[in-house]
């Protein structure tokens, strides 16, 4: 009897198993009485975020000059004195930076007893990385004129005037640097032959009237160019000649342009060369009086009046009056 009621107890136990099994196939999802309740995961605090600095729009590169007295420009002046320490040089005139680029003015004086005003001038690309200098132009009277946005979204470029040479006829020149990112190293535009755009010259061929203008002038979106106007009189040898020349930046390649403007683009740029007088542009020089009124604005001609009066009755002398 022990041995029956143990099977049967044990086979009661094998049905119970098999159904409890049953309902859990069948109701996945009910809790079962010895499993522990899943935690809940407890939300996160996010981090506050740090507000990053905004970078401000600036009308002109990061260009500055160096301040010989500050002790913070000290480890520039000292790099560029001993990269050009091998040059011939009176004096550091200028230094100015921008990126890992100096532009560096040197003066040189022929004798310890000449006067200041008959220093020549070099300009200096330094880099300073590495000591390499790159010579960009020589001459004298160096006349820095102003910031001038020659392509968009580039910002502005320092413009300079300068003459090749002091006591003799002098030839003005033009140009602006901007920073090359190839060669790093800041580089005057326009150059050619060692110079830049000739915007002015005291000689002219023998024979001839010369009548010169240059001025800035800006497109209608705001970047500017610079055009000259050359006008050669001949007198009664043949008809005079004018040369007119925009000198400007593609605004896709970057690369400068000299273009000789003809057609009929002729007359509307010297309408625009003489409106530039009237204090358009901050760089200006025409011979005005040549140009202007006699080219653009001519004044018609006063001739003597040859008809004769309407009460002329071809009398040689007055009337009598009558006794």
């Amino acid at each position: 009897m022990r041995r029956i009621f143990l099977r049967l107890l044990l086979l009661m136990m094998v049905v119970l198993a098999v159904s409890a099994q049953a309902q859990d196939a069948a109701n996945p999802n009910a809790p079962k009485p010895d499993a522990a309740a899943p935690e809940t995961p407890k939300p996160e605090t996010p981090k506050p975020e740090t507000p990053k600095p905004e970078t401000p729009k600036q009308e002109t590169p990061p260009f500055r000059w160096v301040d010989f007295h500050t002790p913070a420009e000290q480890p520039v002046i000292v790099w560029v004195t001993r990269t050009l320490d091998s040059e011939k040089w009176t004096s550091i005139r200028d230094i100015g930076v921008m990126y890992d680029a100096a532009l560096v003015v040197t003066t040189d004086r022929s004798s310890p007893d000449a006067l200041p005003s008959n220093d020549t001038f070099q300009l200096w690309s330094v880099n300073l990385t590495n000591h390499m200098k790159t010579p960009l132009l020589k001459g004298v009277n160096l006349r820095w004129v102003d910031w001038m946005n020659v392509r968009e979204g580039t910002g502005r470029e320092l413009a300079m005037l300068y003459d090749d040479c002091r006591e003799c006829d002098a030839t003005t020149y033009f140009t602006t640097f901007h920073y090359d990112f190839n060669q790093h190293i800041l580089a005057p535009r326009w150059l050619r032959g060692g110079q830049t755009v000739p915007v002015w010259t005291g000689t002219a061929p023998q024979g001839v009237n010369l009548g010169q203008m240059y001025a800035l002038l800006a497109d209608p979106d705001g970047t500017q160019f610079l055009a000259t106007w050359s006008h050669f009189d001949y007198g009664k040898q043949k008809p005079a000649e004018d040369y007119i020349f925009r000198y400007d930046v593609d605004p896709f390649s970057g690369i400068d342009r000299t273009v000789l403007v003809t057609n009929k683009e002729v007359e509307t740029m010297k309408q625009r060369l003489c409106a530039a007088q009237a204090g358009h542009a901050n760089v200006f020089r025409g011979d005005v009086s040549t140009l202007c009124q006699q080219e653009v604005h001519p004044r018609p001609e006063r001739r003597p009046a040859t008809s004769p009066p309407a009460n002329n009755q071809g009398h040689s002398a007055p009337p009598r009056v009558p006794r």
